[in-house]
């Protein structure tokens, strides 16, 4: 099984390329947005100081790179909101002209994922040499869900909120075998489980550009997790979300096709390659989330090392009922520690 991981400016440090090229036998794709582009995240250098087609030469650079180790490129038609072009003929043309100039670079991505519909039917009917996925926005956890789209899509990205459940991922596991279809996951999300406000927050994000330009509201944080974990008392919900550790991805052998690390805007990206692809982590595991709530949590980490050995087994059959059963409780005890200053 290998690995996806998301492409981000570097700057003035390592090239992004440097990293995968250290890490290459574990890395299958990259995933990446075009500048400027409305995505899952703010878009492409949004927050850096440099200029768009500083950017994107940047950009191209690495994607020859990348292209040249032979990894696979996958671009990101993944915003939850295109407002008034979500079914324009010129959101159409946008993404053709961006998949042609990719083409023309050498650098034709194979797989565009994508929440979109209507990207995903354009993509089918304008490159059908190239694999089709399914968002892990568009929290498609079914098999009955995978078959209403089927046409639309060669490979899903299984919503997160089911994934620790390894029995659920081997029945979704089946019915893709039986219709040709590949199965993915995001491994180290720190969303909140069946999370409220992600619907919200996702178009939130697809707007953050525009949103960030008028007068917000100075006194609330858009953000249930953060407004949560304000409160000491809500620390277990951490242990409910839905991240695998690195110690147990290896249990998706088999069942998973590709493991998507979410390091588009982690602060170390290399760190958290590091843990997934060594299959190990000793440190704050808040550290490899994205989100990563460590702030919220001081001066408290929560210690990778110290999760009992049934910890995937017991979350495995876990049947949700929280208000029954106190083994995630027992689990924070056991792994939240002081910062030892």
């Amino acid at each position: 099984m290998k690995v996806a991981i998301g492409y981000q400016h570097t700057g003035e440090g390592e090239p992004f390329s440097a990293i995968v090229a250290d890490y290459r036998d574990r890395i299958g794709e990259v995933y990446f947005p075009w500048p400027g582009q409305a995505s899952g995240r703010p878009p492409l250098g949004h927050a850096v100081d440099v200029s768009p087609e500083e950017i994107q030469q940047v950009l191209e650079e690495e994607l020859q790179t990348l292209r040249r180790m032979g990894v696979k490129l996958d671009l990101l038609f993944n915003a939850n909101c295109y407002g008034e072009r979500a079914v324009s003929v010129s959101l159409g043309k946008e993404v053709v002209s961006t998949v042609d100039r990719l083409g023309a670079l050498g650098c034709c991505p194979e797989i565009v994922t994508t929440t979109s519909l209507m990207i995903a039917r354009t993509i089918k009917r304008h490159f059908p040499e190239i694999e089709v996925r399914a968002s892990v926005n568009m929290r498609i956890g079914t098999t009955q869900a995978m078959g209403y789209v089927a046409d639309l899509f060669d490979s899903f990205y299984l919503q997160r909120d089911l994934q620790r459940d390894l029995g659920h991922v081997r029945k979704v596991r089946a019915w893709c075998d039986r219709h040709g279809k590949k199965l993915c996951l995001l491994a180290n999300s720190g969303c909140l489980r069946f999370c409220p406000g992600q619907t919200f927050h996702d178009n939130l994000i697809a707007h953050s550009a525009a949103a960030e330009s008028l007068e917000n509201l100075p006194d609330w944080n858009p953000h249930v997790c953060w407004n949560l974990y304000r409160d000491p008392k809500n620390f277990v919900e951490i242990l409910r979300s839905t991240w695998i550790r690195p110690e147990d991805l290896h249990l998706y052998e088999g069942l998973i096709d590709t493991a998507k690390l979410a390091t588009r805007q982690h602060a170390h990206p290399r760190m958290v390659i590091g843990a997934y692809a060594e299959g190990r982590f000793r440190g704050n595991l808040l550290d490899l989330l994205e989100p990563g709530f460590a702030p919220a949590f001081v001066p408290h980490v929560i210690d990778n090392a110290a999760f009992p050995a049934d910890w995937a087994e017991r979350i495995g059959r876990c049947p949700g009922d929280c208000a029954a059963c106190s083994y995630c409780r027992e689990v924070l005890d056991q792994v939240l520690k002081d910062i030892p200053f």
